[in-house]
């Protein structure tokens, strides 16, 4: 069982919500969040309703203030479990958008896109395997955007502004204690 704490105060202090699913709008359960306690499995959290916005990776801790998930604010609006993953892991690349022009299948990390792909853009792609996290730039830096399994025929699928992915790699790894909690960026749609 999957479970998330959310509560409006630091320190898990003031009113909260404990979540076991995937939650489209947050807003009804508590106006604001400034700390977090995952109690099992793994999360996405997103700034805005329906899955959009500044998107953060949680794992199971605690998270006493929002600068703890580097979070910009005390705003999230909606979250959804990463379920886990033991299968394998594929999706191909794709140079122009609707899954045209050269393409090229991964089936791992990748520290540095273009020595693979020859491309610095990628404008669509498909995750026919396993969960993914994209990078903006190489060595897994930059703005990142979580991939489910899925056809993205345009990067503004994945919420990127522009199709620059310059590396990637497999959910897998994130569930190793060592590492932090990343953010991923993206704009609401109004």
């Amino acid at each position: 069982q999957f479970q998330i704490i959310f509560y409006e105060d630091r320190n898990f202090q003031g009113r909260y919500y404990a979540c076991n699913s995937d939650t489209a709008d947050l807003y009804p359960y508590f106006s604001r969040c400034n700390s977090i306690r995952v109690e099992s499995g793994s999360w996405m959290l997103y700034e805005c309703t329906n899955y959009m916005g500044y998107q953060y990776y949680l794992y199971r801790g605690e998270y006493p203030d929002y600068h703890h998930w580097m979070g910009y604010g005390d705003c999230i609006r909606s979250c959804r479990m990463i379920p886990h993953y033991r299968g394998s892991y594929r999706m191909r690349l794709y140079e122009r958008d609707n899954f045209g022009g050269q393409m090229m299948e991964f089936m791992d990390d990748c520290p540095y896109v273009y020595d693979h792909f020859r491309y610095n853009d990628i404008h669509s792609c498909n995750v026919m395997d396993g969960y993914w996290m994209f990078y903006e730039y190489p060595y897994y830096r930059g703005r990142q955007y979580f991939m489910r399994p899925g056809k993205y025929r345009r990067y503004s699928d994945w919420g990127g502004m522009y199709p620059r992915i310059g590396s990637f790699r497999c959910i897998r790894h994130f569930l190793y204690p060592t590492i932090k909690p990343i953010e991923i960026t993206k704009l609401c749609s109004h």
